[in-house]
């Protein structure tokens, strides 16, 4: 077999993930897979010709001592190899809060932006992370399951700007074997064991039954899966740019051209992908699903008089020969769009109005106390209710004028316009706060804020509904 550290190479000189004068700075937890980051990049720095500019860890504050000794252990670590130490320490649950996303993603958000800041601060180019085979498999699933085109189900990929992950081809047992042969050590998460972390699910419990039941190599095939599809979407994204240059005009103050007829003659695929880009540049921070573009699509086909459609941050026109795409103004209250989906259980629902999606699980009571238990302790982003209250469906809207609740833990009600006051949610946000109401409209949960008595678990209860909220568009599920 081909020694370790030099298919590591191979890949950092294939994929160009870090050329020679390069300055890295190496983002290290105290896991596994980033300890041996760190000990391979050391070995391979003086023969590859890059410097290692600092070793960077951030603690989030979440488990208390072991937050702290995972710091000491990478501080130590930097020192056993006279580099330079950077770290900081955060509260990711307070900013989770603040800007109702899950845990997850604050983390995730925390750690990049820090990274970025300590890159700038020692002039280093590149920044390494850790992630592995096994992270490309369950980021490919985590995707699937969520209803990702090809482009999501591309990946890891092995460079996005400044990020390089040169272990993309390696196993995580691989790089264990490789650590114990130099007899380094490396701190173990106990919350990887949580399994109301969607990751966490796929890796010890979904995985582990593809391997079982349907391939044992299970991790090289969706790996695999990956990189062709990445390769093919490199493809179709290249196709798509010379298309858009043909067909593509811009206009004065951001707005976008398409020729209509050109538009509809490309093939589905195709046409698809230039009217994402094209949405994208005109407004690149909002989200423009399939329904979105579809809708962009059908004006482009031969039709009689003016049609318009208004989309998020976006509103396209048909004028003439062409399909014109302007930014929307922000409205005073921008999101007093009103919005109704129907909530699928399990399953789950983007909601473009308010930026984030809701997903559902369902999970018996009996053998599930445990699970049960961390959902209910996750914080305002997850809600569990009783699943008799699903049985006429399950719905997410926006709120209503007269609205009321009855809090979770008290026997009145209260005028929902008063929670989100006692909540301080700002005015201009509180028409995009989605809320989970069953067939007979009675409020279940106001999302991210507040459960309700209509929905609640009780001794009687059978199987429960676990919702969980998230933002959508994150390249996230990269850990």
């Amino acid at each position: 077999m081909i020694p370790i550290r030099d298919r590591i190479r191979r890949a950092i000189e294939r994929d160009a993930l870090i050329p020679p004068g390069s300055r890295v700075v190496v983002a290290v937890s105290g896991g596994s897979d980033s300890v041996a980051l760190l000990e391979l990049l050391v070995e391979l720095a003086p023969e590859c010709r890059f410097a290692i500019a600092a070793v960077v860890h951030v603690n989030h504050g979440l488990r208390g001592e072991d937050s702290d000794g995972d710091e000491a252990f990478c501080r130590a670590l930097a020192a056993s190899h006279s580099l330079r130490f950077e770290s900081t320490t955060e509260d990711v649950a307070k900013r989770a809060a603040s800007e109702r996303t899950s845990i997850e993603v604050a983390g995730r958000r925390t750690r990049y932006e820090f990274f970025d800041e300590v890159a700038e601060r020692v002039q280093a180019n590149r920044i390494a992370t850790g992630h592995t085979r096994d992270d490309q498999a369950e980021t490919f699933l985590l995707r699937l399951l969520r209803g990702a085109g090809a482009s999501g189900l591309a990946g890891v990929r092995p460079r996005r700007g400044a990020i390089v992950r040169p272990l993309l081809e390696m196993r995580r047992t691989e790089l264990r074997v490789y650590l114990a042969s130099r007899h380094r050590r490396y701190r173990e998460d106990a919350s990887n064991a949580d399994l109301t972390v969607p990751r966490n699910w796929v890796r010890h419990r979904l995985v582990p039954l593809l391997g079982d039941h349907v391939n044992a190599d299970i991790v090289e095939v969706l790996a695999r899966e990956a990189t062709v599809l990445r390769d093919e979407t490199a493809l179709l994204e290249r196709l798509a740019n010379e298309a858009a240059a043909r067909i593509e005009t811009s206009l004065q103050a951001g707005r976008i051209a398409l020729d209509a007829s050109a538009l509809a003659e490309l093939t589905p695929a195709l046409a698809r992908r230039v009217v994402r880009q094209a949405l994208s540049r005109v407004d690149v921070r909002q989200f423009h699903g399939f329904d979105h573009v579809e809708q962009v699509l059908a004006l482009a086909k031969p039709v009689g008089g003016h049609m318009a459609a208004d989309l998020p941050g976006v509103r396209v026109e048909r004028i003439g020969a062409s399909v014109v795409l302007s930014k929307r103004e922000p409205r005073e209250r921008p999101g007093a769009v009103a919005f109704r989906y129907d909530l699928p259980v399990p399953g789950r629902v983007v909601i473009p109005e308010a930026g984030c999606e809701i997903e559902t699980l369902v999970r018996k009571c009996k053998g599930s106390q445990v699970l049960l238990k961390q959902a209910l302790q996750s914080g305002p982003e997850v809600a569990v209710i009783d699943a008799a209250t699903a049985k006429d469906g399950l719905f997410v809207r926006s709120r209503h004028a007269g609205d009321s609740l009855r809090p979770f833990g008290m026997s009145g009600r209260k005028k929902l316009q008063d929670v989100l006051v006692d909540q301080k949610v700002p005015r201009a946000r509180r028409d995009g706060v989605p809320i989970v109401v069953d067939g007979k409209d009675r409020i279940l949960w106001v999302a991210g804020q507040m459960a309700c008595e209509d929905g609640r678990v009780t001794a009687r209860t059978q199987s429960v509904v676990i919702l969980k909220l998230s933002p959508f568009g994150e390249e996230g599920d990269e850990a």
